[in-house]
């Protein structure tokens, strides 16, 4: 475990989403070597590093040396994730054909880069209906059963090149899908036949309360039991989809979730997934992180090892 010990057992292995690199850390040993240096084995790549949109060439070349550095460091990368940038677009649920049309373009060079990253999964967020489609009615229904079949095109394709799980994440946000638990249900139930599809259930989405309100709490989405395939794990103040780090105060409390997952799906991966504004110091972005990733480890068991104190 890098230099750590599992003191009181816990079936959910502790990863790191790869955003806290963006712009700062992007060389692949630069990255890697952070990650080693918080005693992590298990990665999310960010699609923010290597946007699969670049020359095919250029793309396959900086993938390959990801991975390459991955397991010259003994890291394992999980799944291959949507960034803050892919984000930022509609996506899936862009209100004209051309945009639906780059999307599909962009998810499929997105898959072709998680082959090359030699990881099996892949995922995000799949995407944000306008303010006119989502207060149409019928517009709002054709927008989500064209999602259901260009999801099930890109499942195809994603199990011709040996992708094995697909991670869709709910966002709080009604123009986008799904949004709520009974929702998440309707679409999986919709995405079958091809690879798994499973939900990454974000922490801080759950406690969103300005839409949740009395019912922003994570029990629910744990309730999916083994429709889940990872959780997101971040600081908030449940008034923004913060992402912050644990050494600022918020609503998560770290010893609750540990005592949620004994009850929850067994062996799901926690992965902490935390922002930092571009300009913030670089000194302190590295320190939040570590201070992070010993604030799980201490309410979740894991102390350092005695050999270390020495």
């Amino acid at each position: 475990m890098n230099g750590f010990e599992q003191v009181i057992a816990t079936p959910n292995p502790l990863g790191i989403n790869l955003s806290f690199a963006v712009k700062r850390w992007v060389e692949p040993e630069a990255w890697a070597e952070r990650v080693v240096a918080c005693g992590l084995e298990l990665v999310q790549f960010s699609f923010d590093l290597l946007d699969p949109l670049w020359p095919a060439r250029l793309r396959t070349s900086l993938a390959q040396q990801h991975s390459k550095a991955a397991k010259a460091f003994g890291l394992e990368i999980h799944s291959a994730f949507v960034g803050l940038a892919c984000y930022t677009y509609n996506n899936l649920l862009h209100p004209l054909p051309e945009g639906r049309e780059a999307a599909m373009n962009w998810w499929r060079a997105a898959i072709e880069t998680a082959a090359e990253l030699e990881t099996p999964r892949i995922g995000g967020p799949v995407g944000g209906m306008s303010v006119r489609d989502n207060v149409n009615p019928a517009s709002r229904k054709e927008r989500l059963d064209r999602l259901v079949e260009d999801l099930c095109t890109l499942l195809e394709y994603a199990s011709k090149l040996g992708i094995r799980e697909w991670l869709i994440e709910p966002t709080p946000l009604p123009r986008e899908t799904p949004v709520s638990p009974e929702e998440s249900v309707r679409l999986l139930e919709h995405l079958t036949g091809f690879i798994p599809v499973k939900l990454c259930i974000d922490v801080g989405h759950a406690l969103y309360r300005p839409l949740y309100q009395e019912h922003a709490r994570l029990e629910p989405w744990l309730a999916l039991g083994n429709r889940i395939g990872m959780l997101h794990l971040q600081q908030t103040d449940g008034q923004s989809d913060s992402h912050w780090g644990f050494s600022t105060p918020g609503i998560v409390d770290l010893f609750k979730i540990r005592d949620l997952l004994k009850d929850g799906p067994e062996g799901i991966p926690v992965v902490l997934e935390v922002f930092y504004p571009f300009e913030a110091a670089d000194d302190y972005v590295w320190e939040d992180v570590q201070a992070s990733v010993s604030a799980i480890r201490r309410s979740w068991g894991y102390t350092k090892s005695d050999s270390d104190r020495e």
